[in-house]
């Protein structure tokens, strides 16, 4: 089967801020005030982007291919998390969101069942969300 690396790099400075880079591009992540200045994305939300862009990108792959008409697709995400967890207060629960909803609009020539079904090949073909729904081995190293 054939493989594909994906590489980013991410470069923390001296506030919250992180610059991100992967191939040409060079994005940024952010926190909120007060910890952050609030001038980009949080890594939370860059998550949600990930699920909701990759769904609309196999949505696109997955209409082509079945030679379905896709007018559009927009994907709206949120999910609920327990901060005092990550902002080590408590050990009980998890670093995790606990519910991430997906609500999805697909216009195209389909009936309610046909979309759904539609809608669940897609989740089943995204990497982003098969790595939220299964666990991928996270393996790290310090480096010298």
């Amino acid at each position: 089967m054939p493989q594909k690396n994906v590489a980013v790099k991410a470069n923390l400075g001296k506030t919250y801020e992180v610059e991100l880079l992967t191939r040409h591009f060079t994005l940024k992540i952010d926190q909120p005030k007060p910890s952050g200045n609030d001038s980009a994305p949080t890594p939370l939300e860059f998550l949600f982007f990930a699920i909701g862009a990759c769904a609309c990108t196999i949505g696109k792959i997955l209409a082509e291919q079945r030679k379905i008409e896709l007018k559009s697709m927009k994907v709206d995400v949120d999910g609920d998390i327990d901060t005092d967890y990550l902002l080590g207060k408590t050990n009980e629960g998890r670093a995790g969101f606990s519910n991430i909803r997906l609500n999805v609009e697909i216009d195209a020539n389909l009936n309610k069942d046909e979309k759904e079904e539609f809608l669940k090949e897609v989740l089943r073909r995204c990497p982003v969300s098969d790595n939220v729904e299964n666990s991928s081995n996270v393996l790290w190293k310090i480096k010298d």
